[in-house]
């Protein structure tokens, strides 16, 4: 196969894995940060103890988390096509890839934010803030360099996923590499295959881990910005208490 035939096919490929990644990327997020905060939050000791609770949410996300994908994949057609109307093609991919990435997200969320300062929380609290402000004003802000950390990771796992996913027809790199090199014996397409996977991931962790450096020299987790900016909300407080006095 010359390079005039496999071009074409691979920039369809890596326009399918992109899709696929980043749609399924966002739904993680979206639903595994709540519920990586959730699971610190409903702990012993958290801010919103509820021990049931907590043990039946980290059950399922084990659950979740222990079932291998292409396992995954199918277990979830019935619902896939109920959701997308077919098992096939790349938006069809994107429902089991979400799936399984928010437990796997939510775990990293819930051992980024369990590493903020307890200090820090409990200044908010003894200025009156209740759990919602300390969630957003402590928690995300001071783990935010390891929840970049986190999302660069499951970007990278995703991009795994995806491959295995093109193995049922979800299109995408990994149906390149099934269908020309594994099949056609097209042993040039898979090595190309392979390296563009290389250079993607490379890329995507370079700049996962250059945006979680800069944000934690801006001042992350245990950084002056964060004491700052409490000192500052403390002073109207201060000011008040005087004027009443």
């Amino acid at each position: 196969m010359t390079w005039s035939e496999m071009q074409p096919l691979l920039s369809q490929a890596c326009g399918d894995t992109l899709y696929m990644v980043g749609w399924s990327t966002l739904i993680a997020i979206v639903g595994g940060l709540p519920l990586g905060i959730l699971l610190v939050l409903t702990d012993r000791g958290g801010l919103l103890q509820n021990v049931v609770a907590n043990r039946l949410i980290g059950q399922i996300v084990n659950i979740a988390r222990s079932m291998p994908f292409i396992i995954l994949m199918v277990a979830l057609m019935s619902f896939t096509r109920w959701i997308t109307g077919t098992t096939i093609g790349r938006e069809a991919a994107i429902v089991p890839l979400a799936i399984g990435a928010i437990p796997f997200f939510a775990r990293l969320v819930e051992t980024a934010v369990r590493e903020v300062d307890g200090g820090l929380v409990e200044a908010v609290q003894a200025m009156g803030g209740n759990t919602w402000t300390v969630v957003r004003k402590v928690l995300v802000p001071e783990a935010l360099p390891s929840l970049i950390s986190s999302a660069t990771t499951t970007v990278v796992a995703l991009i795994g996923y995806s491959a295995m996913a093109g193995t049922v027809g979800a299109g995408g790199l990994g149906d390149i590499a099934i269908r020309y090199g594994y099949q056609r014996f097209e042993t040039q397409m898979m090595w190309i295959t392979v390296g563009i996977l290389a250079v993607v991931i490379s890329l995507i962790q370079f700049a996962g881990d250059y945006a979680a450096r800069a944000l934690h020299r801006r001042g992350g987790r245990s950084g002056a910005a964060p004491r700052l900016r409490l000192l500052k909300a403390e002073e109207p407080a201060t000011a008040d208490v005087r004027k009443a006095a």
